[in-house]
């Protein structure tokens, strides 16, 4: 293992040197490698300037294979290296177990899990039920239907040609597997075909998307069933938005009762919903899937009118052929409820559910923002507020801001608040945060806080991200929060040995760390 971690470190020494800029001090390399894991980042220490990240991975290939003889010589599930370069022409690697992983996004640092079961949970789960009636009707559906594939086989000159029907044993057998019926319209077209599939052309009758044969539509569902997790570094601050009409489409990437039913082939799906929220109807089509985990959309009110809307495309012409296909060509949807901007709007609108503000420096005024009822997330970079009041009325669940010389009394008793990324100008007193009664996630890196000791008194956090000060203060005093599932150690300039002496303070060893140093080629030999 050695000889291979000597050769590996200094083949990519020999990229690191040529490409390090003039007057740099350290080069930095971490990578986490495992299944289904594969992170990296790194850069330049460069003395009187900023940090200065690479460019490029060159060496990608060879050190994702020394992680994984790492990882699998050792048992660990994932590994985590950290390698340090120095002009002088000395080397230090580091690889560890996935106790400690490196963090990634602002702040960096390192990670660790402390309770690898728990997952935030998505509110969707816990919104009121929908208690309409099912607007599908399976007679007009399968009327609709033929008079669909009729038009199309009109414009194409022939008829298309579809695979047999599913049986009403298999339908009786798939909704056994599902745990839930399909809709009646849907279950009708499925004794029409079995799917648009056959061998492997698919006629993509759906929107543009292929119509999922039964076994392929219990298959999806399975997998689909719960939302994905992406991990503590992209889901600590995550937010599932509404839908548009509000409240029709439980806010959550995945559910047991969303049947995807057409695929567009990318990890994205049409998807008949048998549990809506409380606006919606049993059976309505939505879009969910890779691009839509975190904001289902609402399509139609069932299968039915969805045909119905795709004989009038046809009528309208609002389709093209290609190589012998149709495709039909709508007009791309903009709910207006996501904004990245660098500075406030002068017009807010009232489906404003994101808002990201980049680059206004000075004192910004939150007001505008009540013209925005449904606003949940809000992110501000550089500069600060003055005021919090006008976050008081907002559904607000992911806050990002600077305080300058206010305080957070007006986020008292917030029940939707559930993630706070804080930065101060000066000492805060937290003591308001008891009484916010479902924050799960705190990070207070950017923050002098005046009395860490509030924290202990956070029963429902599960997140917490503090600088190696603030960790030091808070662990000292025996005062970390009781119900931590994850926790991260903020800031660029972490080392390795940091992390792993704090991690062992949360409980969490080391384990058999493989270490290693040498020499590479210094610059400029």
């Amino acid at each position: 293992m050695i000889e291979l971690a000597e050769q590996v470190i200094r083949r990519i020494a020999a990229d690191v040197v040529r490409r390090a800029p003039e007057g740099w001090t350290e080069a930095v390399l971490n990578f986490t490698a495992g299944v289904g894991v594969c992170l990296r980042s790194g850069g330049y220490t460069v003395a009187g300037e900023p940090w200065q990240p690479f460019r490029r991975y060159d060496f990608y290939p060879e050190l994702l294979n020394l992680a994984e003889a790492i990882r699998a010589s050792r048992g660990w599930e994932h590994a985590g290296i950290e390698v340090r370069w120095r002009p002088t022409g000395e080397f230090d690697l580091a690889a560890f177990p996935d106790a400690v992983t490196n963090a990634h996004g602002y702040g960096a640092g390192f990670q660790i899990v402390l309770d690898h079961d728990y997952k935030l949970p998505q509110p969707g789960f816990r919104q009121e039920p929908g208690t309409a009636n099912p607007a599908g009707d399976p007679d007009l559906a399968v009327a609709r239907f033929h008079a669909y594939m009729e038009r199309r086989a009109s414009i194409l000159g022939q008829p298309e040609q579809l695979p047999p029907p599913a049986s009403s044993t298999a339908l009786d057998e798939a909704e056994r597997r599902l745990g839930t019926s399909l809709p009646t319209d849907l279950r009708a077209l499925y004794l029409i075909a079995d799917g648009d599939g056959n061998g492997y052309e698919n006629l993509h009758l759906f929107g543009n998307n292929l119509w999922l044969s039964l076994e392929d539509l219990v298959e999806c569902q399975a997998e689909w069933s719960e939302p994905l997790w992406f991990g503590w570094d992209l889901e600590w601050d995550a937010v599932v938005f509404d839908a548009d009409p509000a409240d029709t489409v439980r806010r959550c990437g995945g559910h047991p009762g969303w049947l995807p039913f057409a695929s567009g082939q990318d990890g994205n799906f049409l998807a008949v919903d048998t549990a809506p929220a409380r606006e919606g109807q049993p059976g309505q089509v939505i879009q969910m899937g890779r691009d839509y985990d975190h904001h289902p959309e609402y399509v139609a009110d069932s299968v039915t009118s969805l045909l119905g809307h795709y004989l009038d495309l046809l009528e309208e012409g609002a389709y093209e052929v290609i190589d012998g296909s149709i495709r039909f060509l709508e007009p791309a949807g903009d709910s207006g409820y996501n904004e990245v901007v660098s500075e406030m709007p002068t017009e807010i609108p009232p489906t404003l559910q994101d808002i990201h503000i980049n680059d206004l420096s000075g004192s910004l005024d939150l007001t505008p923002l009540t013209a925005a009822p449904n606003l949940r997330r809000l992110h501000h970079y550089n500069g600060a507020t003055t005021d919090l009041a006008p976050v008081r009325a907002l559904p607000v669940e992911a806050l990002r801001v600077t305080l300058d010389g206010t305080d957070l009394l007006p986020l008292v008793g917030h029940r939707h608040l559930v993630a706070l990324n804080l930065g101060t100008t000066a000492p805060t007193d937290l003591a308001p945060l008891r009484t916010v009664p479902n924050l799960r996630c705190l990070d207070l890196s950017r923050a002098a806080a005046t009395a860490l000791a509030v924290l202990a008194d956070l029963p429902g956090l599960r997140y917490l991200a503090l600088t190696a000060q603030q960790w030091s203060v808070l662990l000292d005093e025996g005062n970390a929060p009781p119900n931590l599932a994850a926790a991260r150690l903020a800031g660029a300039d972490v080392s390795f040995d940091e992390a792993l002496a704090w991690s062992a303070r949360l409980g969490r060893g080391s384990g058999d760390a493989f270490r290693m140093a040498g020499t590479h080629e210094p610059s400029g030999s």
